[in-house]
C-alpha cells in the first residue's frame, strides 16, 4: 500500500507552490516583463503552452508544441515555431503583449554546470543534454500564463494569471512530501526527507522531461535555498512502435487495458525492463 496517494491538484500543494514563487520573487530570481504572446483570433483567447503547435525551428519536427519540442527535447517559445497553429481551432495566431512573471534561470547558469559537472553517476544521455544545454547558455523563462485554471499567481493585480504548470509540478515532490508529514503525525517529518545532507533522490522520468529534472527544478531548489537537490535522474529515451514515437497525447500507444484484457501482466513488465531504451 502506499503512504500517501496525492496529486497536484490540493490545497497544499497550491501553498507550497505559491511559497517557493513568493520566496523566489523575494530574493530577486523571479521578475515581471511584458512579452508578445500568441492569441487566437477566433476563439478569442491566449495560446500559452499546448494549445499552439507548428513546425520546430532546430529539428524540423512538424508536432512541436510551444513550450517544447518532444522530438528534440528542446524548450521552445511559442514565436520560435514555424507555420503556427491553434490547437484548438487550427487558426494562424496573432501576437498581443501580456505582463508576466520570468523566472532569472541565467542566474544559474554556471553554478549548475559546476554541479553537473560532480554527476558522473548520471546516466551518459542524460548528462550529455544537460551539458550541451548548460553550454549553450541559459535564458530566462516565462512562469505565468493567460489561463482560468491552475494555481493563483499569489501577486496583487495578476488574478487572470496562472502559474505556469511545469514551475509547479515539480514543486509536487516537496508537497508531497509535506502533506504525508502532515497525514502522519508529524509536520516536521518532510525535513529528513529535504533538508538532511545524507539524503539521496532519485528522479525516475522520461527524456522530455530531463530539463525540467536537472534543470529547472535544481534552479529553483538552489533559488530557494536549504533544500537537497536531486541525486540521480535515470531517464529513458522513447519508445517508439512501428518507427514512431510512443505518444498517449497523440494516441500512437499500447493501452494497457486493451493489453491486459488479453495477456498477462508480466512479459509486459519483462519487455520493458529488458528493452528500457
Amino acid at each position: 500500500s502506499f503512504d500517501l496517494f496525492t496529486t497536484t491538484g490540493t490545497a497544499n500543494h497550491a501553498e507550497v507552490s505559491q511559497d517557493i514563487f513568493l520566496t523566489l520573487l523575494n530574493k530577486g530570481y523571479i521578475y515581471k516583463s511584458t512579452v508578445s504572446q500568441p492569441y487566437c483570433p477566433h476563439c478569442q483567447r491566449f495560446l500559452p503552452d499546448r494549445y499552439i503547435e507548428g513546425t520546430c525551428p532546430y529539428c524540423q519536427s512538424p508536432g512541436a508544441r510551444g513550450d517544447q519540442c518532444d522530438e528534440c527535447g528542446k524548450p521552445m517559445n511559442p514565436a520560435e515555431l514555424l507555420d503556427p497553429r491553434c490547437r484548438l481551432c487550427a487558426a494562424t495566431p496573432q501576437f498581443k503583449d501580456s505582463e508576466h512573471f520570468f523566472f532569472r534561470l541565467s542566474a544559474f547558469g554556471d553554478r549548475l554546470l559546476d554541479w553537473v559537472k560532480q554527476q558522473s553517476h548520471w546516466r551518459q544521455n542524460v548528462l550529455n543534454f544537460t551539458t550541451r544545454y548548460l553550454e549553450e547558455g541559459l535564458r530566462d523563462r516565462a512562469i505565468t500564463r493567460d489561463i482560468e485554471w491552475g494555481i493563483p499567481v499569489p501577486v496583487d493585480g495578476f488574478d487572470s494569471k496562472r502559474i505556469y504548470v511545469w514551475f509547479e509540478a515539480v514543486i509536487g515532490y516537496l508537497s508531497a512530501t509535506k502533506e504525508w508529514a502532515k497525514s502522519s503525525g508529524d509536520e516536521e517529518g518532510w525535513r529528513s526527507f529535504w533538508q538532511d545532507k545524507d539524503v539521496k533522490g532519485y528522479y525516475f522520468i522520461g527524456k522530455d522531461n530531463i530539463l525540467f529534472h536537472t534543470i529547472i527544478w535544481p534552479a529553483m531548489l538552489m533559488g530557494y535555498g536549504g533544500l537537497a537537490l536531486p541525486y540521480d535522474v535515470p531517464a529513458n529515451e522513447f519508445l517508439t512502435i512501428e518507427g514512431k514515437r510512443l505518444s498517449t497525447s497523440r494516441n500512437w500507444a499500447v493501452w494497457l487495458p486493451d493489453y491486459l484484457s488479453r495477456y498477462e501482466p508480466d512479459p509486459l513488465r519483462y519487455l520493458l525492463s529488458i528493452n528500457m531504451p
